[in-house]
């Protein structure tokens, strides 16, 4: 149980639940908590429970894979509690247990490593049901702004580490999709990914960082993460919280939205941080690199197999405007045929 997040037959996935609530369940003993429920989430990068208690307040519970260590996963609460102090912003905050610890160690079974565990404030909201409106999405973009700018002036500890995103994890992403890639594209495809690859890597390399473009940022911002409350959007999960550029942190929202609402998003975010005047070529390629991180990540999951294909036509129609230099992020692109051959 290392690795939370791996497993390969659904009584592989029945087991690795059944520890996982025994370990949730020896968490909270270390709380001074009078909790009557708990209630599994899902199972992703982190097995997740909803606690609630009889006070009514709601938590929620973290076993954490190994992808992480303990002064990482700390630092991500040092950095939500920081951001917690800005006025406009809420978002998760860590609850310490009795001992005074924000990361548990607990043991899943003798002779195993021991696997961390976080409980943090439950963020009251609800998912979006349908489409967004422009009005939810510009309300999307200005959050994304006034996390960026926020983010911007918090001044870590000492010891305070995160994961840096960029040229070397993307690095690392292609070599799993290495692995995979055969299960939903085809040879040819498969070279344009490539291709794509090394474009993005040298756009990387020639960019130039400053406090105004590079800083924290959530690294994984999409719609799945922002919760609603009165209409005002509110962001959760901060598991990939890093260092990287802004505008990743864009692109990865812009992803799932309408080349229209795109536009609208950016409104947003500008109506509280300036972007810089060349910033759509930099986004593109930004928009590009988290599409394919998306797929790298998927690809080894048997079950998200089918979702990647019926995605390919337009995935591939983007890569292709890519390469060609062909401006694409705030226009409709038409899919590409997809033709497999040997």
């Amino acid at each position: 149980m290392n690795d939370v997040v791996w497993y390969d037959t659904e009584e592989n996935r029945r087991s690795l639940l059944a520890k996982a609530r025994k370990v949730a369940l020896t968490a909270l003993l270390q709380y001074d908590l009078e909790w009557d429920r708990i209630q599994f989430i899902q199972l992703s990068d982190t097995i997740t429970y909803k606690i609630k208690t009889s006070t009514e307040q709601i938590y929620l519970l973290r076993i954490h894979s190994n992808r992480l260590g303990k002064e990482e996963i700390r630092s991500e609460l040092t950095l939500l509690e920081a951001l917690n102090k800005a006025a406009d912003l809420n978002v998760p905050e860590g609850l310490a247990c009795r001992d005074g610890s924000y990361v548990l160690e607990i043991s899943a079974e003798e002779g195993v490593q021991p696997l961390h565990v976080t409980m943090t404030r439950w963020v009251e909201g609800e998912h979006v049901n349908g489409e967004l409106t422009d009005d939810l999405v510009y309300s999307m973009g200005v959050m994304m702004g006034r996390l960026h700018e926020t983010a911007a002036g918090f001044v870590p500890p000492p010891d305070f580490v995160r994961p840096q995103w960029g040229a070397d994890s993307f690095r690392r992403e292609m070599a799993k999709l290495e692995r995979y890639n055969s299960c939903f594209l085809s040879a040819e495809a498969w070279k344009s990914y490539q291709a794509a690859f090394e474009k993005i890597v040298t756009e990387l390399a020639e960019m130039h960082r400053n406090d105004h473009n590079y800083g924290l940022i959530h690294a994984d911002l999409h719609s799945g993460n922002i919760v609603f409350n009165e209409g005002r959007p509110h962001p959760i999960d901060f598991g990939s919280c890093g260092y990287g550029y802004y505008l990743y942190d864009m692109a990865g929202a812009l992803l799932e939205l309408h080349p229209r609402q795109r536009r609208t998003f950016i409104q947003g975010y500008e109506s509280i941080r300036k972007l810089e005047t060349d910033y759509v070529r930099h986004l593109q390629c930004f928009f590009i690199m988290f599409m394919i991180e998306n797929y790298c990540h998927h690809a080894p999951d048997p079950g998200e197999t089918s979702n990647l294909l019926d995605e390919q036509p337009y995935a591939q129609a983007y890569i292709r405007e890519y390469l060609n230099d062909v401006p694409f992020l705030f226009r409709v692109i038409e899919p590409v045929k997809i033709v497999w051959s040997e």
